[in-house]
């Protein structure tokens, strides 16, 4: 179940979240020759990513911020960015720019920290923007949780798409992230699904502040907790182009 879009166009331009894709795509591709080289890459990856042991033993901290913008992979980096693309813009939008660019990484920095209370003796190393974008998604709950997304289901061959309110996918995909960070071990790499989790819980408590300066409760009764600006539509169309038939 991945999302591909929401009905929630923002209303400026989100020059933050544009470049927040950018640097993670540009410092991927940097490092991507390493890929090649497993000993090396692990090298690459104990200098920058977070690690919890040497956070708790030697108190380097600075893993907690450059290892947002490390990937262990393609579709690692591809998920990431398609979850900002389509939740960054409207919390940009009215954060306003730099305050949200602080919110990112303010929930990237509690995303690890809380990765890092769950094992604080794990010498796996910690990588991905993913605690700081669930930070958004955190934040988008509380302000937009009857916002449409749009959710492309995959089961075996059968494709679908359609429309829930952002709430469902939302609060289902944190549930996810609890239960199965239950028991979860990382000794031998894996998710770090506590750290996804504590990004969410860290992203909604930061927009406390924005939602209730909004109105609080009276701003979902404005809004129904939808969009408070005409949402986007979209059609679907058949295509024009002619399908080619098989010969006999």
């Amino acid at each position: 179940m991945f999302p591909i879009r929401d009905h929630n166009p923002s209303r400026r331009t989100p020059y933050v979240t544009y470049a927040l894709i950018a640097l993670n795509v540009v410092i991927f591709i940097g490092y991507w020759p390493l890929f090649g080289d497993a000993r090396a890459l692990n090298m690459f990856f104990y200098d920058w990513a977070m690690i919890p042991a040497r956070v708790t033993q030697s108190g380097e901290y600075s893993g907690l911020l450059t290892s947002m913008f490390l990937h262990g992979g393609v579709m690692h980096l591809l998920g990431n960015m398609l979850f900002l693309w389509i939740f960054g813009d409207n919390m940009e939008d009215r954060m306003g720019h730099l305050p949200y660019l602080a919110f990112y990484l303010a929930s990237g920095v509690g995303a690890g920290l809380a990765q890092l209370a769950s094992d604080p003796s794990a010498m796996v190393p910690t990588v991905g923007a993913s605690g700081a974008i669930a930070g958004v998604m955190g934040g988008y709950l509380l302000l937009f949780p009857r916002a449409r997304v749009d959710i492309l289901i995959i089961f075996i061959v059968f494709f679908r798409i359609i429309t829930i309110p952002a709430a469902i996918l939302l609060i289902l995909w944190f549930a996810i992230q609890l239960f199965s960070g239950i028991g979860a071990d990382l000794s031998n790499g894996g998710v770090a699904y506590w750290a996804h989790a504590g990004g969410f819980v860290v992203g909604a408590a930061l927009t406390v502040p924005l939602f209730l300066r909004l109105g609080g409760r009276r701003f979902w009764d404005a809004t129904h907790g939808q969009p408070p600006h005409p949402e986007a539509r979209y059609v679907y169309r058949r295509t024009s182009i002619p399908p080619v038939r098989r010969k006999r």
